[in-house]
């Protein structure tokens, strides 16, 4: 449902129907094919974990999405296309520090245009970064996030953390 909120407000705001889309941190694809079946012209999924890159093919196919796109199995920091609108999911920097910073520093090189959720106790040093960098929240979500247990380093079954999604 977040997603869907999300990617229905982008819709909304005009920055997903024909527009070229950066799927960021991708995983299985979820925002990147919702914005396919919005009416983006073209969405570059980009991940570097093969494991989700192998579902994302997967999901494409179930949703029967045969055009459109690109996959792209590689670090963020390595990508460099240009897109009209980010949008993102990126690690909140718990296991990796600051790696949600240097997602959001990239997707400022990207696009003029960002949709990325980061955790909620982080806004005041998201809207700092982003007015550092010559932008401005125009919008911001909050949701109650629910986290499941799927990775090794997760302690509990499933958890619901606080986390915002912001239009840069």
């Amino acid at each position: 449902e977040i997603a869907a909120e999300v990617l229905w407000c982008a819709f909304m705001h005009g920055d997903i129907k024909g527009k070229t889309i950066a799927d960021l941190g991708c995983g299985t694809g979820l925002l990147g094919i919702g914005a396919l079946l919005l009416g983006a012209k073209k969405v570059f999924f980009v991940d570097k974990d093969a494991a989700a890159i192998e579902v994302l093919g997967i999901n494409l196919k179930s949703a029967g999405i045969t055009k459109g796109f690109k996959i792209e199995n590689t670090d963020v920091a390595g990508f460099n296309t240009k897109a009209d609108t980010v949008i993102q999911n990126p690690p909140f920097g718990t296991r990796e520090k600051h790696i949600d910073r240097d997602f959001l520093v990239k997707a400022m090189q990207l696009s003029n245009i960002i949709y990325s959720f980061h955790k909620e106790a982080t806004s005041e040093f998201i809207n700092k970064l982003a007015s550092d960098n010559g932008f401005n929240t125009t919008n911001r979500w909050s949701f109650a996030f629910p986290l499941k247990q799927t990775m090794k380093f997760h302690t509990k079954r499933s958890q619901r953390i606080g986390v915002a999604c912001f239009r840069l």
